[in-house]
């Protein structure tokens, strides 16, 4: 379970958490156009920032998705010859290397780019608990292993440090001796987290059995509670869902790359379109992503105006009691 919660989208009600998510997932990885993937960056940078800080924002972006990025928009074009734009012929395989096969590598690498960025904001808001509890009893088992399988690359990573700690200290090691003593500390140690995780599952699975859990009438604890503010967010996820879904299904945000690159806005290739729907529906996407980022500063600017009332009315009592307390001084 993620220990974040000073996050207030993370507060809100589970399906809300989950169904904001999806929709983001689902229009990022299937619909293609630049404008609603840069759109969906900024917001993923954003909310990673807010959630996780900027170092590891960062580091995150330049260190891990940023190279793989880069590798398939690179390797697209090598293996993938459609396209009317000619840019470089390769002698050697007797290809082209054309513009459209570039460019939509350059796609493919920015959308893997984004929903990993996206994923790192879902696993600290869409904890365990919340998996559970909205799934449980539609699909117990199924949303048991589903949470597991998503907690498994953070946990998977913490618990190789913990091993790595461990070896280093007994002087076994990756970077400990020679290139034959790296690769067996290596493999003892990825022995060590294999057996590690199995043990885990097998756990994890018995304690959810013991405890009856997927049984008919089991019933279960629940913290959360669908307040008014969650019906409100509800229906503004809905609208705002509605809004850019029928764009989208108006070619408002319409992209080809093959044969020849074909986007919305640039030639118009859709004729139930014109720029004010798409610009409409790029807006109504743009509010909908940004929606846990303006929670949070709003949250946090409701918290700052709380906190200086307080100090200003605390001032204003410790005042009156010192001018009480001169004044009996006075008379006395």
């Amino acid at each position: 379970m993620n220990d974040k919660v000073n996050d207030a989208f993370s507060g809100c009600h589970p399906f809300l958490n989950f169904f904001y998510f999806a929709v983001v997932f689902l229009f990022t990885m299937f619909n293609q156009h630049p404008v609603f993937l840069l759109i969906s960056y900024i917001a993923a940078v954003m909310y990673a920032f807010l959630l996780n800080g900027w170092i590891k924002t960062l580091k995150q972006n330049f260190l891990i998705t940023l190279p793989g990025l880069l590798i398939v928009a690179l390797l697209n074009p090598l293996f993938n010859h459609y396209g009317v734009t000619m840019l470089y012929y390769i002698e050697a395989s007797g290809n082209w290397i054309t513009l459209e096969a570039l460019v939509y590598g350059l796609v493919l690498g920015a959308v893997m780019f984004i929903v990993i960025q996206w994923f790192s904001c879902y696993n600290c808001v869409m904890t365990t608990d919340k998996f559970v509890y909205l799934f449980g009893r539609i699909i117990p088992a199924l949303s048991l292993v589903l949470s597991m399988a998503l907690r498994f690359v953070p946990r998977f990573t913490t618990q190789l440090r913990v091993i790595r700690n461990g070896q280093k200290a007994m002087g076994r090691d990756v970077t400990n001796g020679s290139i034959l003593a790296k690769a067996k500390h290596g493999m003892n140690i990825l022995s060590i987290l294999v057996t590690w995780a199995l043990e885990n599952a097998i756990e994890t699975s018995d304690s959810m059995r013991s405890r009856g859990y997927g049984l008919h009438g089991r019933t279960a604890f629940s913290i959360y509670r669908y307040t008014k503010r969650d019906g409100w967010l509800t229906g503004a996820f809905a609208i705002l869902t509605a809004v850019f879904a029928f764009g989208c299904a108006k070619g408002a945000a319409f992209a080809v790359y093959d044969p020849k690159i074909q986007l919305t806005g640039i030639n118009h290739v859709s004729s139930g379109c014109g720029p004010v729907l798409a610009v409409i529906t790029y807006l109504a996407f743009a509010v909908f992503c940004f929606l846990p980022v303006f929670l949070n500063l709003a949250e946090r600017a409701a918290l700052a105006r709380s906190q200086k009332a307080v100090g200003t009315e605390i001032g204003y009592t410790y005042r009156k009691i010192y001018e009480e307390l001169e004044q009996e001084k006075q008379y006395s």
